[in-house]
């Protein structure tokens, strides 16, 4: 049974982690072969599940240290049908990976949670394409009709809530979000931004944040940015508005890299974790609301390390 659907802790205000870049850490870091970039891979490996429990467990680690929540996402951004099927997955595997992701997060939920740490189950969705690059845009209706068959795949687990990562596009929000509600599943809508603070479409931010809520009635639990780097949107957020107030999270980039440089790198750009740190402090005076925070690509133990003890004011002042 799902711990949180009815009540997400992290919507009251405390601080909460999450992890880095799973994704950049297993090909760059361990040097593990990732087909189409897919961490839902390492479930059908030999010691596959073990690596991921080892991931995580250092993440909670750290939430520990600060007095912070954890949210913990599960392998499936790279786990919806045109996924699974480029992967060579059967109809069954598809489910039952999807299924044992979730299981396996809630195996180590019920190992570290505390009174000072609640753990927040969350099954993740990337988008249908490229998380870069939004490609032949859906429709509303066929992103919701797209996407229901994971949501409901979360909805019959211990899933707390969804959270779509890298979205590139409103109509794909709002396709998330609809359907996400029809099961009654919290959802998070997570926008990926390129070096102007606007997303891959070219929609500002707080444009996309505003039509997303008008079509949906508000119905998202909040908003996070992922997979830039603090530099690339700072600009915007210090222009304000209304929207401000409905970011909760942030995932940044460790490189300042644009999307286009990342795709093509054949090497990590981990960055500087204590700088990165010191952005996140920056922009929680961007960000009233924001108290979710954790890392995208290059990110790894050391620079959550760094945030959680800025995000938890636990860190010496720079």
């Amino acid at each position: 049974m799902a711990r949180y659907r009815t009540r997400l802790p992290q919507l009251d205000g405390g601080p909460f982690l999450t992890d880095g870049g799973l994704e950049t850490t297993l090909v760059f870091i361990d040097g593990i072969d990732l087909p189409h970039f897919a961490a839902i891979d390492l479930l059908r490996r030999d010691g596959g599940r073990e690596r991921l429990k080892q991931y995580s467990e250092q993440y909670l680690q750290i939430a520990r240290n600060n007095g912070c929540g954890f949210v913990l996402e599960s392998v499936t951004w790279r786990a919806s049908r045109d996924w699974t099927r480029k992967l060579g997955y059967s109809e069954a595997e598809h489910l039952r990976l999807n299924q044992v992701a979730i299981e396996d997060l809630a195996a180590l939920r019920d190992r570290w949670e505390t009174s000072a740490t609640p753990v927040v189950v969350s099954g993740n969705i990337g988008p249908r394409g490229d998380g870069y690059d939004p490609g032949d845009v859906m429709t509303t209706q066929e992103a919701e009709a797209y996407h229901a068959c994971q949501i409901a795949l979360f909805s019959d687990t211990e899933a707390d809530m969804v959270t779509a990562m890298t979205l590139t596009n409103v109509p794909e929000a709002v396709g998330i979000v609809r359907a996400a509600a029809r099961r009654s599943m919290p959802s998070v809508i997570s926008f990926t931004l390129e070096t102007d603070g606007r997303l891959p479409t070219g929609q500002p931010l707080g444009e996309a944040i505003e039509e997303t809520d008008a079509a949906t009635d508000g119905a998202a639990a909040y908003y996070m940015i992922n997979c830039a780097h603090p530099t690339h949107f700072e600009s915007v957020l210090a222009k304000g508005g209304d929207w401000i107030n409905r970011i909760r999270g942030v995932r940044a980039n460790a490189s300042t890299r644009s999307h286009a440089e990342l795709d093509n790198s054949t090497d990590l750009d981990a960055g500087d974790p204590e700088q990165l740190g010191r952005d996140y402090a920056r922009l929680r005076t961007l960000l009233p609301a924001a108290n979710v925070f954790g890392g995208c690509c290059g990110t790894d133990h050391r620079h959550l390390e760094q945030i959680g003890g800025r995000c938890s004011g636990h860190a010496r002042a720079a």
